[in-house]
Protein backbone atom coordinates (compact mmCIF):
# COMPACT_ATOMS: atom_id res chain seq x y z
CA UNK A 1 0.00 0.00 0.00
CA UNK A 2 1.18 3.35 -1.43
CA UNK A 3 0.89 6.78 1.18
CA UNK A 4 0.37 10.11 0.17
CA UNK A 5 2.33 13.18 2.28
CA UNK A 6 -0.08 16.22 2.08
CA UNK A 7 -0.87 19.29 3.62
CA UNK A 8 -3.14 21.99 4.27
CA UNK A 9 -3.07 25.33 3.73
CA UNK A 10 -4.96 28.70 3.28
CA UNK A 11 -5.80 31.42 5.04
CA UNK A 12 -6.36 31.33 8.90
CA UNK A 13 -9.42 30.71 9.57
CA UNK A 14 -10.40 28.93 6.74
CA UNK A 15 -11.11 25.72 8.41
CA UNK A 16 -7.90 23.60 7.60
CA UNK A 17 -7.71 21.81 11.17
CA UNK A 18 -11.64 21.62 10.94
CA UNK A 19 -11.01 19.77 7.58
CA UNK A 20 -8.52 17.39 9.04
CA UNK A 21 -10.83 16.29 12.17
CA UNK A 22 -13.74 15.85 9.86
CA UNK A 23 -11.13 13.62 7.82
CA UNK A 24 -10.02 11.57 10.72
CA UNK A 25 -13.47 11.61 12.41
CA UNK A 26 -15.68 10.16 9.34
CA UNK A 27 -12.70 7.75 8.46
CA UNK A 28 -12.79 6.38 12.27
CA UNK A 29 -9.20 7.08 12.69
CA UNK A 30 -10.14 9.08 15.92
CA UNK A 31 -8.51 7.00 18.85
CA UNK A 32 -11.05 6.29 21.64
CA UNK A 33 -9.41 8.76 24.03
CA UNK A 34 -9.44 11.71 21.80
CA UNK A 35 -12.89 10.93 21.24
CA UNK A 36 -13.86 10.58 24.81
CA UNK A 37 -11.44 14.46 25.32
CA UNK A 38 -13.78 15.99 22.48
CA UNK A 39 -17.16 15.04 23.65
CA UNK A 40 -15.89 16.07 27.66
CA UNK A 41 -14.62 19.58 25.94
CA UNK A 42 -17.92 19.78 24.08
CA UNK A 43 -20.10 19.23 27.16
CA UNK A 44 -18.47 21.45 29.51
CA UNK A 45 -18.96 24.64 26.43
CA UNK A 46 -22.30 23.20 26.28
CA UNK A 47 -22.43 23.03 22.45
CA UNK A 48 -24.04 21.16 20.13
CA UNK A 49 -20.90 20.05 17.63
CA UNK A 50 -17.69 18.43 18.40
CA UNK A 51 -14.83 20.92 17.58
CA UNK A 52 -13.20 18.66 15.26
CA UNK A 53 -9.91 21.13 15.16
CA UNK A 54 -9.23 19.58 18.56
CA UNK A 55 -7.84 17.02 17.07
CA UNK A 56 -5.15 18.80 14.91
CA UNK A 57 -5.36 22.16 17.43
CA UNK A 58 -3.45 19.95 20.19
CA UNK A 59 -1.22 22.86 21.93
CA UNK A 60 -3.22 24.61 24.67
CA UNK A 61 -2.08 27.83 23.35
CA UNK A 62 -3.12 27.22 19.81
CA UNK A 63 -6.64 26.19 21.21
CA UNK A 64 -7.06 29.18 23.40
CA UNK A 65 -6.31 31.32 20.39
CA UNK A 66 -8.08 29.75 18.18
CA UNK A 67 -5.34 29.61 15.54
CA UNK A 68 -2.76 27.08 14.41
CA UNK A 69 0.52 28.22 15.27
CA UNK A 70 2.79 24.76 14.53
CA UNK A 71 2.82 22.37 12.43
CA UNK A 72 0.45 19.37 13.08
CA UNK A 73 1.37 16.17 11.60
CA UNK A 74 -1.64 13.71 11.67
CA UNK A 75 -1.48 9.71 10.35
CA UNK A 76 -4.48 7.76 8.94
CA UNK A 77 -5.09 5.30 6.18
CA UNK A 78 -8.10 3.20 4.13
CA UNK A 79 -8.40 0.02 3.11
CA UNK A 80 -6.37 2.02 -0.44
CA UNK A 81 -3.91 4.13 0.60
CA UNK A 82 -1.66 5.40 4.17
CA UNK A 83 -1.80 9.10 4.61
CA UNK A 84 0.50 11.66 6.29
CA UNK A 85 -1.31 15.11 6.79
CA UNK A 86 0.47 18.06 7.77
CA UNK A 87 -1.75 20.59 9.02
CA UNK A 88 -0.07 24.24 8.65
CA UNK A 89 -0.51 27.85 9.82
CA UNK A 90 -2.48 29.89 7.74
CA UNK A 91 -1.29 33.00 9.72
CA UNK A 92 1.05 35.26 8.32
CA UNK A 93 3.45 35.36 11.11
CA UNK A 94 3.69 31.43 10.72
CA UNK A 95 4.29 31.31 6.82
CA UNK A 96 7.96 30.03 7.66
CA UNK A 97 5.86 26.86 9.43
CA UNK A 98 4.02 26.43 6.08
CA UNK A 99 7.30 26.59 4.56
CA UNK A 100 8.39 23.56 6.10
CA UNK A 101 5.18 21.36 6.37
CA UNK A 102 5.02 22.05 2.22
CA UNK A 103 8.53 21.16 1.69
CA UNK A 104 8.56 17.18 1.45
CA UNK A 105 4.74 17.07 0.05
CA UNK A 106 3.52 14.90 -2.74
CA UNK A 107 -0.04 17.33 -2.82
CA UNK A 108 -1.13 20.51 -1.36
CA UNK A 109 -5.03 21.27 -0.36
CA UNK A 110 -6.15 25.09 -0.68
CA UNK A 111 -9.02 26.21 1.73
CA UNK A 112 -10.53 28.94 0.07
CA UNK A 113 -13.56 30.21 2.45
CA UNK A 114 -16.54 30.59 0.46
CA UNK A 115 -17.78 33.73 1.72
CA UNK A 116 -14.03 35.65 1.28
CA UNK A 117 -12.49 34.37 -2.01
CA UNK A 118 -8.99 34.27 -2.79
CA UNK A 119 -7.64 36.82 -0.24
CA UNK A 120 -3.61 37.61 -0.08
CA UNK A 121 -2.62 34.92 2.43
CA UNK A 122 -3.74 32.64 -0.61
CA UNK A 123 -1.89 33.83 -3.50
CA UNK A 124 0.73 33.70 -0.65
CA UNK A 125 0.91 30.40 -0.45
CA UNK A 126 -0.08 29.38 -3.71
CA UNK A 127 3.24 31.37 -4.86
CA UNK A 128 5.06 29.32 -2.54
CA UNK A 129 3.25 26.16 -3.49
CA UNK A 130 4.35 27.26 -7.23
CA UNK A 131 8.18 27.59 -6.11
CA UNK A 132 8.23 24.60 -4.01
CA UNK A 133 7.30 22.69 -7.26
CA UNK A 134 4.58 20.65 -5.35
CA UNK A 135 2.99 18.40 -7.94
CA UNK A 136 -0.47 17.98 -7.05
CA UNK A 137 -2.97 20.96 -5.94
CA UNK A 138 -6.63 20.70 -4.59
CA UNK A 139 -8.43 23.39 -4.18
CA UNK A 140 -10.92 22.70 -1.67
CA UNK A 141 -14.17 25.83 -1.44
CA UNK A 142 -14.80 25.75 1.75
CA UNK A 143 -17.84 26.68 4.36
CA UNK A 144 -20.61 25.99 1.64
CA UNK A 145 -23.02 25.62 4.11
CA UNK A 146 -22.77 29.18 4.94
CA UNK A 147 -23.18 30.78 1.40
CA UNK A 148 -26.05 28.21 1.04
CA UNK A 149 -24.42 25.76 -1.34
CA UNK A 150 -24.28 28.50 -4.05
CA UNK A 151 -22.86 27.53 -7.55
CA UNK A 152 -22.27 30.48 -9.01
CA UNK A 153 -20.38 31.57 -6.01
CA UNK A 154 -18.45 28.75 -6.44
CA UNK A 155 -18.07 29.12 -9.87
CA UNK A 156 -16.62 32.77 -9.59
CA UNK A 157 -14.68 31.62 -6.75
CA UNK A 158 -13.07 28.76 -9.19
CA UNK A 159 -12.59 31.81 -11.86
CA UNK A 160 -10.51 33.89 -9.84
CA UNK A 161 -8.66 31.35 -8.38
CA UNK A 162 -7.53 29.36 -11.84
CA UNK A 163 -5.97 32.77 -12.68
CA UNK A 164 -3.56 32.80 -9.09
CA UNK A 165 -3.30 29.39 -9.99
CA UNK A 166 -1.73 30.18 -13.45
CA UNK A 167 0.43 33.39 -12.10
CA UNK A 168 1.62 30.73 -9.41
CA UNK A 169 3.11 28.31 -12.15
CA UNK A 170 0.59 25.66 -10.63
CA UNK A 171 -0.46 23.51 -13.64
CA UNK A 172 -2.12 20.45 -11.83
CA UNK A 173 -5.61 21.62 -10.13
CA UNK A 174 -8.76 19.88 -8.87
CA UNK A 175 -11.49 21.21 -7.26
CA UNK A 176 -13.75 20.49 -5.15
CA UNK A 177 -16.96 22.72 -3.14
CA UNK A 178 -17.35 21.23 0.51
CA UNK A 179 -18.28 21.75 4.39
CA UNK A 180 -15.72 20.63 6.50
CA UNK A 181 -18.32 21.33 9.99
CA UNK A 182 -21.10 19.43 8.20
CA UNK A 183 -19.22 17.06 6.40
CA UNK A 184 -20.17 18.11 2.89
CA UNK A 185 -17.94 16.02 0.49
CA UNK A 186 -14.95 15.50 2.59
CA UNK A 187 -15.35 11.74 3.04
CA UNK A 188 -19.14 11.31 1.24
CA UNK A 189 -20.59 12.85 -0.81
CA UNK A 190 -23.00 15.69 -0.23
CA UNK A 191 -26.93 15.91 -1.15
CA UNK A 192 -26.52 19.63 -1.08
CA UNK A 193 -24.54 19.90 -3.65
CA UNK A 194 -26.59 18.07 -6.74
CA UNK A 195 -24.87 20.23 -9.30
CA UNK A 196 -21.27 19.09 -8.16
CA UNK A 197 -20.53 15.56 -10.25
CA UNK A 198 -17.40 14.98 -9.33
CA UNK A 199 -15.88 12.56 -5.91
CA UNK A 200 -15.60 12.78 -2.92
CA UNK A 201 -12.63 14.59 -1.21
CA UNK A 202 -11.20 11.38 0.22
CA UNK A 203 -12.11 9.51 -2.84
CA UNK A 204 -9.91 12.25 -4.87
CA UNK A 205 -7.05 11.72 -2.27
CA UNK A 206 -7.41 7.67 -2.47
CA UNK A 207 -6.76 7.89 -6.28
CA UNK A 208 -4.85 10.32 -7.66
CA UNK A 209 -1.80 9.40 -9.04
CA UNK A 210 1.29 11.26 -7.65
CA UNK A 211 4.80 10.27 -9.85
CA UNK A 212 7.67 9.63 -7.51
CA UNK A 213 10.36 8.16 -9.02
CA UNK A 214 13.97 9.23 -7.19
CA UNK A 215 14.89 5.97 -8.20
CA UNK A 216 15.17 7.02 -12.04
CA UNK A 217 17.13 10.46 -10.85
CA UNK A 218 20.71 10.67 -11.32
CA UNK A 219 22.12 8.93 -8.39
CA UNK A 220 23.06 11.42 -5.38
CA UNK A 221 24.44 9.85 -1.68
CA UNK A 222 25.09 13.02 0.58
CA UNK A 223 27.50 11.41 3.21
CA UNK A 224 25.78 12.04 6.90
CA UNK A 225 27.97 9.47 8.83
CA UNK A 226 31.49 8.64 8.69
CA UNK A 227 31.51 5.03 10.20
CA UNK A 228 34.75 3.15 11.05
CA UNK A 229 34.44 -0.68 10.90
CA UNK A 230 36.00 -2.92 13.89
CA UNK A 231 35.40 -6.52 12.57
CA UNK A 232 37.77 -8.74 14.39
CA UNK A 233 40.46 -10.27 11.52
CA UNK A 234 38.95 -7.68 8.71
CA UNK A 235 40.79 -4.50 8.00
CA UNK A 236 39.40 -1.67 9.44
CA UNK A 237 37.61 0.35 6.66
CA UNK A 238 35.57 3.54 6.71
CA UNK A 239 31.75 3.59 5.82
CA UNK A 240 29.88 6.15 4.47
CA UNK A 241 26.59 6.83 5.82
CA UNK A 242 23.43 7.86 4.80
CA UNK A 243 20.43 8.35 2.70
CA UNK A 244 20.29 8.06 -0.93
CA UNK A 245 18.23 10.75 -2.03
CA UNK A 246 17.62 9.51 -5.79
CA UNK A 247 19.26 7.02 -8.45
CA UNK A 248 20.36 3.37 -8.00
CA UNK A 249 23.91 2.35 -7.02
CA UNK A 250 25.31 -1.36 -7.32
CA UNK A 251 28.28 -2.69 -6.11
CA UNK A 252 31.19 -1.85 -8.62
CA UNK A 253 29.77 0.64 -9.80
CA UNK A 254 32.38 3.75 -10.31
CA UNK A 255 31.52 6.95 -8.86
CA UNK A 256 33.19 10.45 -8.56
CA UNK A 257 33.28 12.30 -5.03
CA UNK A 258 31.92 15.99 -4.72
CA UNK A 259 33.42 18.56 -4.46
CA UNK A 260 37.01 17.28 -4.76
CA UNK A 261 36.31 15.31 -7.71
CA UNK A 262 37.80 11.90 -6.38
CA UNK A 263 37.30 9.02 -8.42
CA UNK A 264 36.83 5.50 -7.09
CA UNK A 265 34.51 2.12 -7.09
CA UNK A 266 31.79 1.19 -4.27
CA UNK A 267 33.49 -1.69 -2.41
CA UNK A 268 30.31 -3.47 -0.65
CA UNK A 269 27.27 -2.05 0.73
CA UNK A 270 25.34 -2.89 3.98
CA UNK A 271 22.19 -1.71 5.76
CA UNK A 272 20.71 -3.49 8.56
CA UNK A 273 23.84 -5.18 9.29
CA UNK A 274 23.57 -7.26 6.08
CA UNK A 275 25.25 -6.47 2.98
CA UNK A 276 23.60 -5.38 -0.05
CA UNK A 277 24.84 -5.36 -3.72
CA UNK A 278 22.37 -3.17 -5.30
CA UNK A 279 20.12 -0.05 -3.19
CA UNK A 280 18.03 2.94 -4.20
CA UNK A 281 16.30 5.70 -3.35
CA UNK A 282 14.68 6.39 -0.54
CA UNK A 283 17.09 3.19 1.34
CA UNK A 284 19.80 4.71 4.19
CA UNK A 285 23.00 2.42 3.56
CA UNK A 286 26.46 2.59 4.16
CA UNK A 287 28.36 2.38 1.26
CA UNK A 288 32.17 1.04 1.81
CA UNK A 289 34.77 2.20 -1.19
CA UNK A 290 38.19 0.52 -2.78
CA UNK A 291 40.44 3.77 -2.03
CA UNK A 292 41.21 5.52 1.48
CA UNK A 293 40.07 8.58 0.14
CA UNK A 294 39.47 11.65 2.52
CA UNK A 295 35.92 12.24 2.70
CA UNK A 296 33.87 14.35 4.87
CA UNK A 297 30.44 14.79 6.01
CA UNK A 298 28.39 16.40 3.40
CA UNK A 299 30.27 15.59 0.17
CA UNK A 300 28.35 14.10 -2.32
CA UNK A 301 29.01 10.21 -4.16
CA UNK A 302 27.90 10.18 -7.72
CA UNK A 303 28.12 7.76 -10.16
CA UNK A 304 30.67 8.49 -12.98
CA UNK A 305 28.29 7.76 -15.91
CA UNK A 306 25.12 9.69 -14.41
CA UNK A 307 23.76 13.39 -15.26
CA UNK A 308 26.69 15.34 -12.66
CA UNK A 309 25.75 17.50 -10.28
CA UNK A 310 26.72 21.21 -10.63
CA UNK A 311 29.88 22.22 -8.71
CA UNK A 312 30.05 26.73 -8.34
CA UNK A 313 30.50 29.07 -5.54
CA UNK A 314 28.54 31.47 -7.13
CA UNK A 315 25.00 30.97 -7.64
CA UNK A 316 21.08 32.15 -8.04
CA UNK A 317 18.75 30.74 -5.88
CA UNK A 318 14.51 31.91 -4.40
CA UNK A 319 14.61 32.52 -0.60
CA UNK A 320 11.62 32.49 1.63
CA UNK A 321 12.41 34.91 4.25
CA UNK A 322 11.63 33.83 7.69
CA UNK A 323 13.09 36.25 10.43
CA UNK A 324 12.02 39.34 11.96
CA UNK A 325 15.64 41.13 10.80
CA UNK A 326 15.86 42.58 7.43
CA UNK A 327 18.17 40.70 5.03
CA UNK A 328 20.23 43.31 3.14
CA UNK A 329 23.57 42.80 0.35
CA UNK A 330 26.54 41.64 1.74
CA UNK A 331 25.36 39.51 4.79
CA UNK A 332 27.24 36.52 5.83
CA UNK A 333 25.51 33.57 6.88
CA UNK A 334 25.64 29.55 7.01
CA UNK A 335 24.26 27.88 3.79
CA UNK A 336 23.06 24.27 4.53
CA UNK A 337 21.88 21.64 1.78
CA UNK A 338 21.63 18.15 3.07
CA UNK A 339 24.31 17.54 5.55
CA UNK A 340 26.56 20.19 3.63
CA UNK A 341 27.06 23.21 5.70
CA UNK A 342 29.63 26.30 4.23
CA UNK A 343 29.83 30.19 4.66
CA UNK A 344 28.01 32.24 2.41
CA UNK A 345 27.45 35.94 1.98
CA UNK A 346 24.69 37.76 0.06
CA UNK A 347 25.82 39.42 -2.98
CA UNK A 348 23.17 40.66 -4.69
CA UNK A 349 19.67 40.72 -4.61
CA UNK A 350 17.82 40.22 -7.76
CA UNK A 351 14.08 41.16 -7.13
CA UNK A 352 11.31 40.54 -5.02
CA UNK A 353 7.92 39.05 -5.61
CA UNK A 354 4.45 40.43 -4.62
CA UNK A 355 2.30 38.46 -3.53
CA UNK A 356 -0.25 40.39 -4.51
CA UNK A 357 0.20 41.51 -8.38
CA UNK A 358 2.58 38.63 -9.15
CA UNK A 359 5.55 41.25 -10.18
CA UNK A 360 8.80 41.08 -9.87
CA UNK A 361 10.08 44.41 -8.09
CA UNK A 362 13.98 44.93 -8.58
CA UNK A 363 16.74 45.73 -6.84
CA UNK A 364 15.23 45.72 -3.62
CA UNK A 365 16.99 47.79 -0.69
CA UNK A 366 16.07 44.99 1.64
CA UNK A 367 14.03 41.72 2.07
CA UNK A 368 11.43 41.22 5.05
CA UNK A 369 9.94 38.19 7.02
CA UNK A 370 8.06 36.06 4.86
CA UNK A 371 9.03 38.13 1.52
CA UNK A 372 10.24 35.95 -1.34
CA UNK A 373 13.16 37.00 -3.50
CA UNK A 374 15.63 35.78 -5.66
CA UNK A 375 18.85 36.64 -4.28
CA UNK A 376 22.87 35.74 -5.91
CA UNK A 377 24.72 33.32 -3.54
CA UNK A 378 28.77 33.51 -3.21
CA UNK A 379 30.17 30.23 -1.15
CA UNK A 380 33.77 30.13 0.56
CA UNK A 381 34.37 26.90 -1.57
CA UNK A 382 32.70 25.31 -4.56
CA UNK A 383 30.08 23.07 -3.57
CA UNK A 384 28.00 20.29 -5.34
CA UNK A 385 24.56 21.24 -5.87
CA UNK A 386 20.84 20.65 -8.21
CA UNK A 387 18.43 23.01 -9.25
CA UNK A 388 15.78 22.71 -7.38
CA UNK A 389 13.69 21.86 -10.39
CA UNK A 390 15.46 18.98 -11.52
CA UNK A 391 16.25 17.37 -8.03
CA UNK A 392 14.29 18.82 -5.46
CA UNK A 393 16.50 17.16 -2.29
CA UNK A 394 19.72 18.15 -4.02
CA UNK A 395 18.11 21.75 -4.42
CA UNK A 396 16.51 22.48 -1.39
CA UNK A 397 18.59 24.30 1.40
CA UNK A 398 18.30 26.77 4.28
CA UNK A 399 20.03 29.78 4.89
CA UNK A 400 21.37 29.63 9.44
CA UNK A 401 22.22 32.69 11.67
CA UNK A 402 26.38 32.57 11.97
CA UNK A 403 25.39 33.78 15.79
CA UNK A 404 22.14 32.65 16.83
CA UNK A 405 22.16 29.53 14.87
CA UNK A 406 18.14 30.08 13.63
CA UNK A 407 17.14 29.16 10.28
CA UNK A 408 16.43 32.29 8.52
CA UNK A 409 15.64 30.97 5.13
CA UNK A 410 14.37 28.52 2.82
CA UNK A 411 16.60 28.49 -0.38
CA UNK A 412 15.76 26.99 -3.56
CA UNK A 413 18.21 26.73 -6.26
CA UNK A 414 17.77 27.54 -9.54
Amino acid sequence: MDSLRFITSGSVDNGKSTLIGRLLYDSHSVLTDQLSSMITEKTEKNENQIDLSWLTDGLRAEREQGITIDVAYKYFSTSKRKFIIADTPGHFQYTRNMVTGASHADLAIILIDARYGVVEQIQRHSLILGLLNIPKIILAVNKMDLINYDYQIYKDIIRKYQITAHKAGLKDLEKIPISAKNGDNVVDKSSNMEWYRGPSLLSLLEKIKIQKKPHLEPSRFPVQYIIRSKAPNKDHLRGYAGKIISGIYREGDEIIVYPASFHTRIKYMEMGGKKIQKAFSPQSIIMYLEDEIDISRGDLLVKKYDDQPKVSQDFYAVLCWMENSRLKRKNRYLFQINSFQISIFIIDIIYRINVNTFQKEKNPDYVGLNDLVKVRIKTSKPIPFDSYKKIRDNGASILIDETSYATVAACMIE
